[in-house]
């Protein structure tokens, strides 16, 4: 149940205080790549890196070989196994070479991405081969040569990382370069700097997966902006403002979603499973039953969360601000130790606008007039959108050609994303009573779906929703187990 209308006198006047960048703020090599900002979103605050310094060269000779298709078409070291005894034989411990560049945050950060690729591939490519064979993953390398883990772990502490492969330091939101810079982040001008499958080819899934990515997270500058104007609306009680900014994180969230949507075009179900493999954790995974020994750095073994896409920061923004609260469930435990794995001032904003969410009490501030309340609720319907589109993704893209029971990041394949959907479906039914007299209706806009087509399409999923976990569960002998550490 909704909290009851809070008085006046719980109003909090002070503005939120979280410094977000804008275009006019200086930005210097110190300044962490992944600063929150108005123009650039969740983005890096500059393009990344795409060469490392000289005394790296023996990694980037590595990696230009290391693809199943090199750039020149090329079968790479992944393609026939000989990527373990290459590094064993070719790779020198470079981790005296990290310090030097501890000054510079981008080449920091892009020498976190190289080694993250190398890594991931070094530990996988053994359950490749077998997966290409047909046959199951089998185990990984449970062991981390000292010429990866040393450099890796250095550079991770110093750039803020986890050392191992994460959705924004390093797969994704910083593994691209511009074809002509002065075309910007124009999808068909993105290319990307490192790959395990054929992603050096632009057109092919790989890339697709990544640039859809991109492409996404282009527009969160608005989002964020216009999730602060909000939260300092309420904040101070100003209602004009609150409503202006909703209205912005709307036209953010519309966006985000279409982009969203050219996923299926992009990158093909049938092409996921060619490159997923590398992109598996530690954690949870039947590959690294014992975790990894890092040699050089520890005996005891080491255990991280693989990349996920639902390490991205947008939709945490929007639970945040939005109050969306999760059901108090081993599923939600996962979603809070996914925060751990997001840029450092990714996880500070979010915490901020969680805070003052709940100062404010953003969502009853909403609820109190009833054109606010159908802003909060078309909010939550993107919410939704976005969610129920992943979900789809899923099924499509991984439960018909894997009966592997997690995915990258170690939650449990069938029931993970259903928990958070399901919440906000079900918060959507008790809001929708407080949008029936908005004055001003958003729906009045052209294109725009009125409340009961939302809401007829809430009830309907929440019912196929249900059926779908079931199926899926039943066909694949009941939920598995979850471990959340």
């Amino acid at each position: 149940m909704l909290s009851p209308r809070r008085s006046d006198g719980d109003i909090n006047h002070k503005e939120f205080p979280f410094l977000v960048l804008d275009a006019n703020s200086i930005i210097s090599t110190s300044t962490p790549p992944f600063t929150v900002s108005t123009h650039r979103g969740f983005l890096p605050i500059s393009d990344p890196p795409f060469t490392l310094p000289p005394p790296f060269a023996p990694l980037e000779s590595l990696l230009c070989r290391m693809p199943i298709v090199t750039i020149d078409g090329t079968p790479g070291l992944l393609s026939s196994g000989k990527l373990g005894e290459t590094v064993e034989n070719e790779l020198p411990d470079l981790s005296g070479e990290v310090e030097k560049f501890k000054g510079d945050a981008g080449i920091m950060n892009a020498i976190y991405r190289d080694y993250s690729f190398l890594l991931s591939a070094y530990l996988l490519e053994p359950c490749h081969q077998r997966f290409v064979r047909g046959e199951g993953y089998g185990l990984g390398r449970q062991r981390l040569p000292v010429v990866i883990a040393k450099p890796m772990v250095k550079v991770a502490e110093i750039a803020g990382f986890k050392p191992f492969m994460e959705y924004a330091g390093s797969y994704a939101l910083y593994n691209y370069r511009l074809e002509d810079p002065s075309f910007g982040l124009a999808y068909s001008n993105l290319r990307l700097v490192r790959a395990f499958e054929q992603g050096l080819n632009p057109s092919s899934s790989e890339a697709g997966f990544v640039f859809v990515h991109i492409a996404m997270v282009s527009h969160s500058g608005l989002l964020i902006s216009g999730a602060v104007e909000a939260l300092n609306g309420a904040l101070t009680s100003n209602r004009i403002r609150f409503d202006t900014g909703m209205e912005d994180l709307l036209t953010a969230l519309k966006k985000i979603n279409q982009v969203m949507d050219t996923m299926w075009n992009k990158s093909k179900p049938n092409g996921y499973n060619t490159f997923r493999t590398f992109i598996f954790g530690i954690t949870s995974q039947s590959m690294f039953p014992n975790g990894v020994v890092y040699e050089g750095v520890s005996e005891e073994p080491m255990s991280f969360r693989g990349e996920s896409g639902a390490n991205d920061s947008m939709i945490p923004l929007c639970d945040n601000l939005l109050q969306i609260k999760m059901p108090d469930t081993p599923l939600t435990e996962i979603l809070q130790d996914f925060r751990q794995y997001r840029p450092g001032n990714h996880r500070e904003f979010l915490q901020a606008v969680k805070d003052h969410s709940e100062k404010a009490s953003v969502r009853q501030f909403a609820l109190e007039y009833p054109t606010s309340a159908e802003l909060y609720l078309r909010a939550l319907d993107y919410a939704r959108e976005f969610r129920w589109r992943h979900w789809c993704f899923t099924r499509e893209y991984i439960l018909k050609f894997s009966k592997h029971p997690t995915a990258t990041g170690g939650s449990p394949i069938v029931t993970w994303l259903p928990n958070q959907l399901q919440a906000v479906l079900a918060l959507m039914v008790q809001v929708e009573p407080y949008c029936s007299n908005a004055s001003v209706s958003v729906s009045d806009s052209p294109g725009v779906k009125d409340i009961q087509e939302i809401m007829d399409l809430v009830r309907s999923q929440q019912v196929t929703l249900t059926k779908e976990v079931a199926k899926y569960s039943a066909e694949r002998g009941g939920a598995p187990s979850v471990r959340t550490s």
